[in-house]
């Protein structure tokens, strides 16, 4: 066991929903410890509530919540800057090029954001929803146009719950969502009748089987030949992760994400750990998803794992089935389609109002949890684990 003088330094990259599960779950179970050291590194003060930058993108008021305000309960420490180079040999962080940081112990969870450079032009001429500092400027420039046409590139979850709500906030302008398959498409048939329904009644013109092939500054181009004219365009059409980990020469897969074990440590350095959006994760169905539901699931496994190390102890595989899949429909309706642990649709989904009730009950409970999780740290070790799901061949 390492000495006062000697703490065991962890060192958690990004504070977004999986890695502030991390630090929480982590500090909670070892705060009368003096011999571990838990800090914190992110860009930003402020959470990010991914679940509602399509609220914030349509002027909407969320609440303002801090990183450094909900550790100070833990004795965790933070440090506000960009992550700019691992040493993954050195055991080292680099900060802003200026600070440097060394760790016994690294979880790497630096998310993901939209992949403007999959496409040209999209970088130059389209906005997204990666920050709420970005979703602050659409709403702004939406507030201006006072008539238009609004494309949102993408059919997936994200481009659907932004067109839905521009299209209620704006019914000024015309709303054009933009995506090769038909949105809801890994759902039931009800309920992608139910969410096309919904998006006709609001005015969403909604174009499938359409890739983008260039953003341009007034519209976007079709891979048919097709352009769509457009004042505003926004990118939700996939994500991308930060290069660093395969810079540090971590294995990572053909998305640069983190090739984690079964107990999400690197499969090409044990010292280091990978959570949420920033790790491939394989469970017996695939790899997971990104997404606010795994995410958190994984951050608290590692901060488990990590304390039962520091205790010699060996971490547990890690194991997470789906059950649900939420989509906000505007304000005043949404979509859940309840799944399978490997996210196949089951014949149950809610609509209307007791759906956005279930929707906002969802999106509003990561800062409860991570403030119910710093007091009893187990009160967040539950979910679905998706029994013969989840199960990998080779670990039988």
């Amino acid at each position: 066991m390492n000495t006062a003088q000697t703490p065991h330094r962890v060192v958690i990259l990004g504070a977004g929903y999986a890695g502030m599960a991390t630090a929480i779950q982590l500090a909670a179970r070892t705060r009368r410890r003096s011999d571990v050291r838990v800090t914190v590194v992110n860009a930003q003060e402020r959470f990010t509530e991914r679940l509602r930058l399509h609220m914030t993108a349509t002027g909407q008021d969320v609440a303002e919540l801090t990183i450094p305000t909900l550790l100070a309960e833990t004795g965790a420490r933070f440090v506000r800057g960009w992550v700019t180079a691992v040493d993954a040999h050195a055991r080292t962080v680099r900060v802003d090029d200026s600070q440097v940081l060394h760790y016994d112990t690294l979880v790497y969870g630096l998310g993901s954001v939209a992949d403007t450079a999959a496409v040209p032009g999209a970088q130059e001429h389209a906005y997204t929803l990666d920050s709420p500092a970005d979703a602050a400027a659409l709403a702004d420039r939406l507030a201006r146009l006072g008539a238009g046409t609004v494309v949102v590139a993408g059919s997936g979850l994200t481009g659907v719950e932004a067109a839905a709500e521009i299209a209620e906030r704006h019914p000024e302008l015309t709303v054009v969502l933009v995506g090769q398959r038909e949105p809801g498409a890994g759902m039931n048939a009800k309920a992608r009748a139910y969410l096309r329904h919904a998006l006709t009644r609001l005015g969403v013109q909604v174009h499938t089987g359409a890739a983008v092939t260039r953003v341009l500054p007034d519209g976007v181009e079709l891979a048919d030949g097709r352009t769509v004219a457009a004042a505003v365009v926004l990118w939700t059409g996939g994500t991308r992760v930060s290069p660093l980990a395969a810079a540090a020469g971590l294995s990572v897969d053909d998305r640069g994400r983190v090739v984690t074990d079964a107990t999400l440590r690197s499969v090409s350095h044990p010292d280091v750990y990978a959570v949420g959006d920033a790790a491939a994760v394989r469970q017996g169905y695939g790899v997971l998803h990104g997404t606010c539901q795994s995410g958190m699931p994984t951050g608290v496994h590692v901060g488990v794992s990590i304390a039962r190390s520091v205790r010699g102890r060996q971490p547990q595989p890690f194991r997470f089935g789906y059950y649900h899949t939420p989509v906000s429909l505007g304000r005043h309706d949404a979509l859940v389609q309840f799944t399978h642990p490997d996210d196949s649709p089951r014949r149950l989904c809610l609509t209307g109002r007791t759906a956005v009730w279930y929707k906002e009950t969802v999106s509003a409970s990561p800062w409860p949890t991570y403030r119910r999780m710093s007091r009893m740290p187990a009160s967040g070790a539950f979910w679905p684990r998706g029994g013969r799901f989840t199960r990998l061949r080779d670990a039988r």
